[in-house]
């Protein structure tokens, strides 16, 4: 990482997310800024453009905060604690496993939704030939 920060308006464009929905994040402690300029605004680094697009990911899936919070304490447990033992090092990636099973999951039943709608919409073009 280049250390370079960035303001709240540039993140909020890379990630698609509100300017509105990275405050609420972080009041609610899923992303807190890596710094503050010296006239406060919110400076974020790659780090939290990254962990912003993870809880981006796992929204549309139907993961609630907590889950978000779960998730990103253990991967980031899992990348900056080399000192784990391999105990909680597997505890910790069952947990990831757990997440990406759930996921996994969640996109077939969003996959069959997607098929039923395009099913519908081909339906409703017939009607209108």
């Amino acid at each position: 990482m280049d250390g370079k920060h960035m303001q709240i308006g540039e993140v909020a464009a890379r990630t698609e997310l509100s300017l509105r929905t990275i405050r609420h994040y972080e009041e609610t402690g899923l992303v807190i800024p890596s710094a503050r300029s010296q006239g406060g605004f919110r400076l974020y680094t790659e780090n939290d453009v990254a962990r912003l697009m993870v809880i981006r990911r796992m929204k549309p899936l139907g993961f609630t905060l907590e889950q978000m919070r779960d998730l990103l304490d253990a991967t980031d447990r899992l990348d900056n604690d080399d000192a784990l033992d391999t105990g909680e090092r597997e505890a910790l990636l069952e947990r990831v496993r757990t997440y990406q099973q759930a996921a996994t999951e969640q996109v077939e039943k969003l996959r069959i939704q997607l098929e039923r709608a395009e099913d519908f919409a081909t339906t409703l073009g017939a009607c209108l030939r």
